[in-house]
């Protein structure tokens, strides 16, 4: 496995540590956002650099366009996250992360779901 490959396994493999931290420390069914912004402190704490609601612009034949989308974290400028706080993660979740990934350049992808009783059962790893 080539070196930059397993950089970015111990990446994700503490940023979920990170996130069974705050799932631990709140529990399911708050807001996306407050799940969002203690996992940015948490991450940030454990010295990761950590960037919320980077935008990320369509460019479509040369052109940007004037929408544009919102990575809820970046994590190293390497692993996008999505913070979800939904009953279940479905097909177009996964679609909006792997189309972020692909619009970003970015390998890897982790959607965590705050809403499971553990979260564990609630993380998707995606990987270009």
């Amino acid at each position: 496995m080539p070196a930059g490959d397993i950089e970015r396994d111990a990446l994700t493999g503490e940023i979920v540590a990170g996130a069974i931290e705050v799932h631990k420390a709140l529990g399911p069914g708050l807001l996306e956002s407050i799940y969002e912004e203690c996992l940015a402190y948490e991450l940030s704490d454990r010295g990761l650099h950590v960037i919320r609601q980077v935008p990320l612009p369509v460019v479509y034949k040369g052109r940007t366009m004037a929408c544009a989308f919102r990575l809820d974290l970046l994590v190293n400028d390497l692993v996008i996250l999505e913070i979800k706080a939904i009953e279940r993660v479905l097909p177009v979740h996964e679609a909006q992360l792997l189309s972020y990934m692909k619009l970003a350049n970015k390998r890897r992808g982790l959607i965590l779901n705050f809403h499971t009783p553990l979260l564990k059962d609630g993380i998707t790893r995606r990987v270009l």
